[in-house]
C-alpha cells in the first residue's frame, strides 16, 4: 500500500480535513472515503473528515496506488511555469504562460499553477485554489493576482464583485466589427446541444458582459481590446463567436492553425485595482508573448484595407 506524509503548512490551516486533502487525492469524496475506511491519520490518530487542520500536523494516508499523487506529478508540479510580474507581502500578480492550467480539476490533477504556488498562496475556502481569485483558460495567456491571506483574499473578491478591478485582454479576431468600440450584453451557460462548450444559446443563462475596443484594423482581422465586467467561462471567446467575430486560432470557437496559431489569441495584458491593504493604486501590464507576437506580424503582413 503507497504511504503519502504530509505536513499542514501554515497557510493551510483552518480547512477541513477532507477539503484538505482534496488536491493530493485527486477528489473529496476520494479524500472522505480513505478517511471513513481509516486510512488516514493525523499525528498518528484517526480523525473525522471535518477535523480542522493545524500548522505543523502530520497526515498519513495509506491508500491503493490510484488514490495517491505519483512522483510523475510532483515532477510536473515542479515543472509549471510561471513568472512574477507584481509581489508584496499581501498579494502577487502572476503572467501565465499558455498550456498551464490554473487549478486542479477533473483530469487535470498535478501541474497546476494553484499547486506551484502553493507555499507563497493562501485564501479561499478549497486548499487546492489557495489564493487563487480569478482564472484563465488553460491556452490563454497572460495575468491573474493571487491573494496571500484569507483576508486579501475576500478582499480581492469583493473587488471583482464590485467590478474595480480592471481586467484587459487583447484578442485577434476574425473579420472587423461594425462599430469601433462597443459591449456585448449577452448571458452565457452550458450549450444547449454541446455540454462542454458555453454559449449564449442556454437553458442556464448568467449574466455576461464584455466592453470591446478596436486596436488595429488589417486586413482580414482586428486586435480589440476587451474588458470583463463579468467573469464567465470563456466568456471573451462565447462572446466574440456570438457577434460573428470568433478568436484566430480558437479550436473551441472559431477556426484553429490561423497564422500559424497553435491555440486562441487571447492574452490578459492588463490587470488594474486598488490595493486592497494599502489602498494605492496597482496597474501591471504584461506584452503579448511570442507566438501571438509572431501571428500578428503574419497577420500584417497580408494586404492592408484602403
Amino acid at each position: 500500500m503507497p504511504r503519502l506524509e504530509l505536513s499542514v503548512a501554515a497557510a493551510q490551516a483552518g480547512v477541513r480535513l477532507d477539503r484538505f486533502l482534496a488536491v493530493p487525492l485527486g477528489s473529496r469524496a476520494r479524500a472522505q472515503a480513505l478517511i471513513d475506511g481509516g486510512g488516514v491519520t493525523v499525528d498518528g490518530r484517526p480523525r473525522p473528515k471535518r477535523h480542522v487542520v493545524a500548522p505543523g500536523e502530520r497526515i498519513v494516508v495509506e491508500a491503493p496506488q490510484a488514490d495517491v499523487a505519483t512522483p510523475g506529478a510532483a515532477a510536473q508540479e515542479a515543472a509549471v511555469r510561471y513568472t512574477i510580474a507584481y509581489e508584496d507581502d499581501d498579494l502577487l500578480v502572476v503572467d501565465k504562460p499558455a498550456g498551464v492550467i490554473v487549478h486542479p480539476a477533473r483530469g487535470h490533477r498535478a501541474g497546476t499553477l494553484a499547486q506551484a504556488l502553493a507555499d507563497r498562496a493562501a485564501g479561499g475556502e478549497d486548499p487546492g485554489r489557495a489564493g487563487i481569485v480569478h482564472r484563465l483558460d488553460r491556452d490563454t495567456s497572460g495575468l491573474l493576482v493571487v491573494a496571500k491571506s484569507d483576508a486579501v483574499h475576500r478582499a480581492l473578491k469583493a473587488l471583482i464583485a464590485g467590478r474595480a478591478l480592471r481586467r484587459e485582454y487583447l484578442a485577434l479576431v476574425e473579420g472587423h466589427p461594425s462599430a469601433r468600440a462597443g459591449t456585448i450584453d449577452a448571458p452565457i451557460g452550458r450549450d444547449r446541444r454541446d455540454r462542454t462548450l458555453q454559449s449564449i444559446d442556454t437553458d442556464e443563462p448568467r449574466e455576461a458582459r464584455t466592453h470591446f475596443e478596436v486596436q488595429r484594423l488589417l486586413a482580414e482581422v482586428t486586435l480589440l481590446r476587451l474588458v470583463l465586467e463579468t467573469g464567465r467561462t470563456h466568456q471573451i471567446r462565447v462572446h466574440l463567436e456570438a457577434i460573428g467575430h470568433p478568436v484566430c486560432g480558437d479550436p473551441q470557437y472559431g477556426t484553429a492553425g490561423r497564422f500559424g496559431l497553435a491555440r486562441q489569441f487571447l492574452h490578459a495584458a492588463r490587470l488594474a485595482f486598488a490595493h486592497p491593504v494599502s489602498g494605492a493604486p496597482v496597474d501591471v501590464g504584461s506584452e503579448l508573448p511570442e507566438d501571438l507576437a509572431a501571428a500578428l506580424r503574419a497577420a500584417d503582413g497580408e494586404p492592408r484595407l484602403a
